[in-house]
């Protein structure tokens, strides 16, 4: 059986890899002009790909091949939008607001995580300050928005499905990431005190 330490680094690699290769589309969808609004999505991405590759090792990680297909999908699939062309203004607009406000609560969450960041289920500590007295998952509430956002700038039919993919197995992952965690006291507790996971008064 592949040992955790290992299996972080191949998560680590994959996602620089997948983000190297969006920074390519995009900067050539941007050289040739089709949509400048493109290069937003490098934020949120970059993001995910830096604080992947500084986080802390653990041992308490899932070794389910289920959970981290889920992670996997879930991280890999906004990394595979295509730039599409040039919205309306009203869309235009929309987007880049969604995608700035998105970014800014992802970028709060990840503060209050620093190195506890992660992709597959994993106990690299628990974090109840912050954003995260609000929803228990407010990273992937920035992550909605920002894709919901992204989306308004490149509709593409094929960016329509690649975001409800990766938001089905997102989904899923957010419910493995609490079976995990709840085996922990102080998240059960965590879970008592914030009902909603990812939206208020809706999940």
């Amino acid at each position: 059986m592949i040992r955790p330490a290992v299996l972080d680094r191949i998560e680590q690699v994959v996602i620089a890899l997948l983000w190297v290769w969006l920074v390519q589309r995009v900067m050539l969808s941007y050289v040739r002009d089709a949509n400048h609004n493109a290069v937003l999505a490098l934020v949120s991405e970059t993001a995910v790909m830096v604080f992947t590759l500084i986080r802390r090792p653990t041992n308490a990680i899932s070794l389910d091949l289920g959970d981290w297909m889920l992670a996997i999908t879930a991280t890999a699939a906004p990394l595979l939008i295509m730039p599409g062309t040039d919205p309306v203004a009203t869309l235009r607009v929309a987007g880049v607001v969604l995608v700035l406000v998105g970014n800014l609560g992802q970028a709060g969450a990840k503060l209050a995580l620093a190195r506890s960041f992660g992709i597959a289920p994993a106990n690299r500590g628990v974090k109840v300050r912050g954003p995260y007295r609000f929803v228990r998952h407010p990273m992937y509430a920035g992550y909605l928005l920002v894709h919901i956002g992204l989306f308004l700038l490149m509709p593409l039919p094929i960016n329509a499905v690649i975001y409800a993919i990766g938001w089905i197995a997102q989904i899923k992952r957010l419910l493995a990431e609490e079976a995990l965690l709840s085996q922990d006291t102080v998240y059960r507790s965590y879970m008592g005190n914030v009902r909603w996971r990812l939206v208020p008064g809706i999940f």
